[in-house]
């Protein structure tokens, strides 16, 4: 068990019956009255964030888990299927515990969250850039580059971005995983 004081960014408490993981926070002092713990929850089994309050002092339930490295291998009916680069032991995730799945390709190096107990799977998260190949985008037009005009590309893995004008089919971009917006062309 813990308390307020313990909340930071990352940790994962079991609150109303779930799995959250904080994602943000702000102790609270008012001039009146007792202080308080701001927090951002984002629930590991459903993806929906909360907002809620906790009185200074407060226990909660912290949850143990480890960060462990997999490697992604395929896709099939029964969800993603990941391997450990320690143990080259598989486990399957579903779709809905991964943000943008369709950035992954196959031999992708990920973090999947594990619950320390049960040993099951909570989330998957992605590194935080990938480099992807352009396999198809509409030719852009010579000298159109007075405005940050976007085109929209599809990547190796299905994927569709939107790129500058200058992007071409067999380019490799690198894209921000968390939002699936391009950053820059890869080196």
């Amino acid at each position: 068990m813990a308390t307020t004081t313990d909340i930071r960014k990352g940790i994962c408490i079991e609150f109303n019956n779930d799995i959250y993981i904080v994602v943000d926070f702000q102790h609270v002092k008012p001039g009146k009255g007792n202080a308080f713990v701001r927090t951002k929850l984002k629930s590991l089994t459903s993806g929906k964030v909360v907002d809620n309050t906790f009185q200074s002092g407060h226990t909660i339930a912290d949850v143990r888990v480890e960060r462990r490295k997999f490697q992604f291998l395929y896709k099939d009916e029964m969800g993603y299927n990941f391997m450990n680069n320690e143990t080259y032991e598989q486990v399957s995730v579903q779709e809905a515990m991964i943000e943008n799945a369709n950035l992954m390709k196959e031999g992708l190096e990920v973090e999947i969250l594990m619950h320390a107990a049960l040993e099951v799977p909570l989330s998957v998260e992605l590194p935080q850039y990938v480099i992807l190949e352009v396999t198809y985008t509409e030719p852009g037009l010579r000298g159109d580059t007075a405005t940050n005009t976007l085109k929209t590309a599809k990547v190796e893995t299905g994927a569709e971005v939107k790129v500058p004008l200058f992007i071409d089919a067999g380019e490799k971009i690198k894209i921000d995983s968390a939002t699936g917006n391009y950053i820059e062309r890869a080196k």
